[in-house]
């Protein structure tokens, strides 16, 4: 007897073949003679239809008569039969339960899942459970497939994986929102003279945080091994209760010697196109799903930014195009400022009509690592927008001139001795090199059309929660 998971019951069996299934109950529909239980196993989006009729044998785990009462929605199963064509429309086959195990019931008086639509705010709330809902479950399956073809890019392209450190002594981006990492007694901290804490008797002998990036950790190897790139979790402890900020979070970032601005959005677009398009053709059933269920038109915008070409302009011609608008935005677009969700929509959906990629970004609204241009305004960063959503990908040339960068530092009152090793990169061997990051979670909302990021991730860490 076969044992197969349900996605792969038509590929691998045949109607009058004997199987057995695993999974969870989503309903059961009894009339006189016969009951139909719909069970899933995760593996994809649709059930698989058990029929049982009077010659099913009925069994509880621990062998008691009382199997029949507890086959109720939620309860996980085992069960085995004989494969046969469906009658009925929604299904091609179904399974003619010879037996079926009730493996561990669910009791339908405490059981929060039922048959009817649930809102996202409770299923919040449920998130240990949330995975066995239609729209949880192709997330999950989506989340598995976006990462898997994210490694499965840099992979075909000699790229190395690099795990950089979650717990760091600076703050790699200089936005100041960090989480502190310490075994100090709260209640009674060691003090110095002065009465400040002493950290000098920590565990690290000096303050440390979590790390809310990896880039400059990776950067390190990009100047030794060329291609590398880092994706795993980051951290801000920035208090913003929106539908787009977490404060745990998954980024991936590559970095590449011997490259410079246009190469870096060149390999943006290629990384874009091809986890796009794998996605659109691995995930069929799911992305049906969401184009039908969470967002309509999701597979044609999708599509749209696997086929066109990406357009470049610099951060100028955008301030342009959007004062030349004849409309009012909410925010007024001028030169030196950052550009607005509802700016880069405006040019990716009506000025350009497709994906743009904006480069040369005035550098006082940049981070102190990417490459000064000539003109002593800008810097060689680039940001790549997508209709639909706006920024997706941001990243830059990265400054490989050692008394620019350290200049720079300076200006913006940094503490210089604590980047010395980073430094060390432009002292010994420097090379131009360039990287870029995208956010996981935000990438997913915008692959799968979710309005939430608590929606994305399994178990969302945000302001005031740290529940499960």
């Amino acid at each position: 007897m076969k044992e197969l998971r349900i996605r792969n019951i038509a590929g691998e069996a045949a109607v009058g073949e004997e199987i057995e299934v695993k999974g969870w109950v989503r309903t059961r529909r009894a009339t006189k003679h016969v009951s139909f239980v719909e069970v899933n196993d995760g593996s994809r989006l649709s059930s698989l239809q058990v029929v049982l009729d009077e010659n099913t044998e009925i069994r509880n785990a621990d062998g008691s008569d009382d199997a029949d009462s507890l086959l109720q929605t939620g309860a996980s199963v085992r069960a085995r039969g004989v494969l046969q064509e469906s009658p009925g429309g929604k299904q091609a086959i179904e399974l003619l339960a010879r037996s079926i195990r009730v493996v561990g019931p669910a009791p339908a008086d405490s059981y929060p899942l039922q048959k009817k639509r649930h809102s996202f705010e409770f299923l919040r709330d449920i998130a240990h459970l949330r995975p066995r809902t239609n729209t949880f479950g192709a997330v999950t399956r989506l989340r598995n497939a976006i990462s898997s073809e994210i490694h499965t890019f840099f992979q075909q392209r000699d790229f190395c994986w690099i795990h950089t450190p979650i717990i760091t002594g600076i703050d790699a981006e200089g936005a100041g929102n960090l989480f502190r990492v310490t075994t100090l007694d709260p209640e009674n901290p060691p003090r110095s003279e002065d009465g400040a804490v002493d950290y000098g008797e920590d565990f690290f002998e000096r303050p440390a945080y979590l790390a809310v990036t990896g880039q400059l950790n990776v950067e390190a190897f990009a100047c030794s091994i060329e291609r590398a790139y880092t994706f795993g979790p980051t951290f801000r402890a920035e208090n913003s209760n929106t539908t787009r900020h977490l404060a745990e979070f998954w980024m991936v970032e590559p970095e590449v010697a011997f490259c410079d601005l246009e190469c870096n959005a060149d390999l943006a677009e290629e990384f874009l196109k091809q986890v796009i398009g794998r996605v659109l053709d691995s995930r069929v059933e799911d992305m049906e799903f969401f184009d039908l269920r969470i967002q309509k038109g999701l597979i044609e915008t999708l599509r749209e930014v696997v086929e066109k070409p990406f357009e470049r302009i610099t951060y100028g011609r955008a301030i342009e195009l959007l004062q030349s608008a004849g409309r009012s935005f909410e925010y007024t677009p001028e030169f030196g400022s950052d550009l607005q969700s509802e700016h880069e929509r405006y040019l990716t959906e009506e000025a350009i009509g497709r994906p743009v990629v904006v480069t040369d970004y005035p550098k006082e609204i940049k981070a102190f690592y990417m490459k000064q241009n000539d003109d002593g305004r800008t810097v060689r960063a680039m940001d790549v927008l997508v209709p639909g959503l706006g920024e997706v990908i941001g990243g830059s040339e990265r400054e490989d001139d050692l008394e620019r960068l350290e200049r720079r530092m300076r200006e913006l009152g940094m503490d210089v001795e604590s980047y010395r090793w980073y430094l060390d990169l432009r002292r010994f061997g420097s090379v131009p090199h360039s990287g870029f990051g995208l956010g996981l979670e935000r990438f997913i909302m915008y692959a799968s059309g979710m309005q939430n990021i608590r929606d994305v991730i399994a178990f969302p860490r945000t302001p005031g929660n740290v529940k499960f």
